[in-house]
Formats: C-alpha cells, structure tokens, sequence
C-alpha cells in the first residue's frame, strides 16, 4: 500500500504543479477549492486516505471553515455523491479521479446553494436595532475583569507605592529627548 501511495501522492504533485486550487496537507490529506475565492458558490473538498486506501474508500469532508456559507443540504449532497464516485472506483487511485469528476459535476450538485449570501436586508435590521433598549444589551453582559500576568502585576507593583500611588513626575515629558526628536535648535529666535 506504501507504494501505491507514494506513486499517488507524485502523480498528484505533477498534474497539480502550479494550481493554487490543489493543496497537500500532509501525505495522506488534500484538498482541492472549487470556484471564486469569496464567491457564495465555492467551496473546498478534503480527501483523506486511510491506511486501507485505494481498496477502502477515502474521507471526503467539507465541514471546513472555508465552507461556513455552505447550506448544510448541499455539503450532505456533494459528500454523498463523491462517496458513490469513490465506491465506483474503489481498488484504483481515485483521488484526480474525484476532484475532476466534481469539477464536472459542480454546477448540478450547487443548484441549491444561492448565487450570492444571504443578507438581512437595510431596513430589517434599522427595526431590530430601534427594538433593541440600553437595559437588553447591558442584562446578559457581566463585565470581565482584566487578566494580567504575574511580570505585569510586579510591574503594576513596582511602580506605585504603599498606598497606591504613582510617584511624582511618572507622566513628565522627558524635556531634553523630546527636544532631540523635534529639532529644536539654541538660536531659535
């Protein structure tokens, strides 16, 4: 199995040399991106070989961040047909096989997914903000506490004294370096 494996995975390389579509994530993992980068209609397909591969069929997957826009019937449709394609051809490499056959096939598996991303619209969410009160947003928040380091703490500590106050001149502008930044000269006037 090591071969065959290792003969796909150069056989991928050198048809996919130069396609930003194509990435290899590891050996045994790739993936292909169908369609325009930010386009409503794209999409990205992983095929991951387990150790039984090409005589068990790979794990196709679209639940990727990539695909957050996808409706969920859609990823189940092109997963389900791409699994009809890998048993097909179980036995044989199969993973060009699958992405050119869903290149192909794309448009008729996307009939679901809307060309462009569905936004509220203006006016509904001016309603849903004019709903919206200072007691509803200020309920559900509880105001987190600023978490800081034990280096930052010392720091904090270091500069304050006993009762808690900063020593005398911390915010004074250090004269002679602000004069050496901003060029002033002895024979100004």
């Amino acid at each position: 199995m090591k071969e065959e494996h290792e003969e796909e995975r150069e056989v991928l390389q050198s048809i996919y040399e130069g396609d930003e579509n194509y990435s290899m994530i590891n050996d045994s993992t790739f993936q292909y991106k169908y369609g325009e980068e930010g386009h409503n209609r794209s999409f990205l397909v992983e095929i991951s070989w387990g150790p039984e591969y090409p005589d068990q069929t790979p794990t196709i997957t679209l639940d990727l961040f990539y695909n957050k826009h996808l409706l969920p019937s859609v990823k189940e449709k092109i997963t389900a047909e791409l699994q009809k394609q890998a048993e097909v051809n179980l036995g044989m490499s199969m993973t060009f096989t699958l992405f050119e056959w869903l290149k192909e096939a794309k448009d008729e598996l996307l009939e679901a997914q809307p060309e462009e991303a569905a936004l509220p619209g203006v006016s509904q969410v001016i309603g849903d903000v004019g709903r919206l009160s200072v007691d509803d947003a200020s309920e559900g928040k509880k105001e987190k506490k600023e978490q800081l380091t034990k280096a930052q703490k010392r720091r904090l500590w270091d500069r304050q004294n006993a009762a808690g106050e900063r020593a005398r001149g911390y915010n004074w502008v250090d004269i002679v370096k602000h004069l050496s930044q901003t060029g002033g000269s002895k024979n100004d006037g």
